[in-house]
């Protein structure tokens, strides 16, 4: 059962609400929103990146990075399986368009919603009160299902159907394992996104929503217009795309050592895996110049607590919506 303060985690509306007034508070929440930094906190970031920002790699060694990036992950998902990142949970939150009038999502899911929970909703009596309008997401570099899991729980739309891909054969494999993997509501394969011609399950322009949750940081930069390029091809004309990552001097860029760096904000870690930090005009410029509209584009600087051991760790995330102009 979840404790008080974990339900009223889970409870917080939209970020942006949650603010730190009073720093001897700060360990009365598991997060703050919106923290704004002092010049001293900014500088400070910037040194450390400055100092970490040296790159020492070879050329052979970039090539490599490159080249064996699905291995890297595959090591990845075959050592840590399903068990590394938790299911997102907050997306309903950030993201209610993934399920518009269909959810029957209870907000305390993290603390321990079940898979035969969500199978019961839905079948109870608010399933004939969802919608019947066709609805198909996309998710590019869906891992073992972080995101495409929650989904499935918890939109109750019988017209649902869910796509995923990964590079990681290893992560598809997982993902197909798991007990709420439904093959009448969803399909997973493996695809790289980074290559020039894509072979996906759908057609051009028959996607609603496509996901990009944490993956764009994890293709090298020169690629990355390509990817939203694919993005435009396959939605729909008003179609949307729901972007969530890294953003510049999260704590995650802060913590590289030097000999890490491949090229500007974009890091090596030690299991072979990359990740790119982004800032909000280079997220606005990569969907703008693909000649998609702007609906959001924010940067969520967050104050994280671990309550426990009284840490506190700043994280910046940028969360941007882009729609596909209908014709």
């Amino acid at each position: 059962m979840a404790s008080s303060n974990e339900n009223l985690e889970e409870k917080r509306p939209l970020f942006g609400n949650r603010i730190l007034t009073n720093n001897d508070n700060v360990f009365q929440h598991n997060a703050w929103d919106n923290v704004q930094w002092n010049d001293e906190q900014q500088k400070l970031a910037e040194k450390k990146v400055a100092e970490n920002s040296v790159i020492s790699v070879t050329e052979d060694q970039l090539e490599k990075y490159e080249k064996d990036a699905d291995k890297y992950w595959d090591e990845f998902y075959g050592i840590h399986q399903n068990r590394f990142f938790k299911d997102r949970h907050w997306l309903f939150t950030e993201f209610p368009e993934l399920a518009p009038d269909t959810v029957k999502y209870h907000s305390n899911s993290d603390a321990g919603d079940t898979a035969s929970d969500s199978k019961a909703s839905r079948n109870n009596d608010d399933h004939e009160n969802c919608t019947t309008k066709e609805l198909k997401i996309f998710e590019i570099g869906c891992g073992v299902g972080n995101t495409i899991i929650p989904i499935l729980m918890y939109n109750i739309n019988p017209n649902l159907f869910v796509y995923g891909c990964d590079f990681s054969s290893t992560a598809i494999e997982i993902l197909k394992e798991h007990k709420e993997y439904d093959t009448s509501r969803c399909k997973a394969f493996v695809l790289d996104a980074t290559q020039s011609e894509w072979n996906p399950p759908f057609e051009n322009e028959s996607l609603d929503i496509i996901l990009l949750i944490f993956v764009l940081s994890s293709i090298h930069p020169d690629k990355h217009k390509h990817v939203i390029q694919q993005v435009y091809r396959y939605l729909k004309p008003g179609g949307l795309l729901l972007f969530r990552d890294y953003g510049r001097y999260d704590m995650a860029q802060l913590r590289f050592k030097k000999g890490r760096c491949l090229s500007d904000n974009f890091y090596a870690r030690g299991d072979g895996t990359r990740a790119y930090f982004f800032t909000q005009d280079e997220i606005r410029n990569l969907f703008i110049e693909s000649n998609f509209e702007e609906e959001l584009n924010i940067v969520d600087r967050r104050l994280q607590v671990n309550r426990g051991r009284q840490l506190t760790m700043y994280r910046v995330w940028i969360q941007a919506k882009y729609r596909k102009p209908l014709k």
